[in-house]
């Protein structure tokens, strides 16, 4: 419900000088109380973002030693958890291109098209506006070109909860997936650093139900199994090391994988629009190979005539 304007129409009684007075007299201490309410929302919201801001950016001073030198050969943290019902993982990252650049290309719904359809398992993509809320309706499938009927659907809301010069927080959230799984979070938020890039933390979560659990049981004692994740678990001098799998391996490499398509649609900015798009095909297949053990799924040829049939798929039919 909007709030208009009481605007005096001709014709209309006007008020008595006694009643007005009175009733401006009991009007003013609620019109202060809202004008103070709201001043003072106002600033604990800016406090609030600015706590928020500052949260990050000790984050990347507690990280600095770990992005400096690394596994990844890259300014990259990765963390995984696995709870009772539910994975997470998180990434902290720190890349070049400016925060505002960032900020103005990740707020819009639509462009996160563009950076899901880089995912081996995303077929399609939609942004649409339904009662005022942004919608993304994501589709998923294997990792083979398949007809839309054959896809499972998982409608995320779009919700850019926090914007200003200096931070931005999203959230894409959906209540259920497919195969037993459920609430669904990529949470993007970033910050400006001093050196005129921009420190990223993307969280990935999903929780899973018990029929959840054996499909993701089964997936790792067939296809999946051999599969591993990033975070290492031993590691003797001159060995090569062993990384975590099951279940954490699973979020890892998906977190992974979101994070590298924000780095690749984000980096294909730079380049003319008519060139964008096989520039983040080629980005994102590249850096996957760079951790080939974890990420390698199909060869370049068969990822890319893969994608660009979804690609004009999506672009059609929107």
């Amino acid at each position: 419900m909007s709030d208009q304007p009481f605007i005096y129409q001709p014709g209309q009684p006007r008020m008595k000088k006694g009643f007005s007075i009175s009733l401006f007299g009991g009007f003013l201490p609620i019109l202060l109380l809202a004008v103070t309410l709201t001043f003072t929302s106002q600033i604990v919201g800016a406090q609030s973002e600015l706590a928020t801001a500052s949260t990050l950016r000790a984050k990347l001073e507690e990280l600095a030693p770990r992005l400096k030198k690394n596994q990844f050969d890259r300014p990259i943290y990765l963390n995984s958890e696995e709870l009772s019902n539910q994975l997470k993982g998180d990434i902290y990252a720190l890349i070049d291109a400016p925060f505002d650049m960032v900020r103005r290309a990740m707020v819009d719904a639509d462009n996160w098209c563009d950076v899901l359809i880089l995912h081996l398992n995303t077929k399609h993509c939609k942004a649409s506006l339904s009662n005022g809320n942004k919608k993304l309706l994501v589709s998923i499938g294997k990792k083979t070109y398949e007809e839309l009927d054959h896809l499972s659907p998982i409608e995320f809301s779009f919700s850019p909860t926090q914007s200003t010069p200096e931070f931005f927080d999203i959230l894409l959230a959906a209540k259920s997936g497919p195969l037993g799984t459920s609430d669904y979070r990529i949470q993007l938020e970033a910050v400006s650093n001093k050196s005129g890039g921009t420190f990223l933390h993307l969280n990935y979560s999903y929780a899973y139900n018990y029929f959840g659990l054996i499909a993701m049981q089964t997936y790792l004692a067939t296809i999946g199994r051999g599969k591993v994740g990033f975070t290492q678990t031993h590691k003797p001098p001159g060995t090569t090391p062993d990384y975590i799998s099951g279940m954490r391996g699973v979020v890892e490499r998906n977190t992974m994988r979101y994070y590298l398509a924000i780095d690749a649609y984000l980096d294909s900015l730079e380049s003319p629009e008519k060139d964008q798009v096989q520039k983040r095909l080629d980005q994102w297949f590249s850096s996957t190979e760079l951790y080939r053990r974890q990420l390698h799924e199909l060869d370049r040829d068969d990822y890319l005539s893969m994608k660009h049939q979804e690609y004009a798929r999506m672009k059609s039919l929107h």
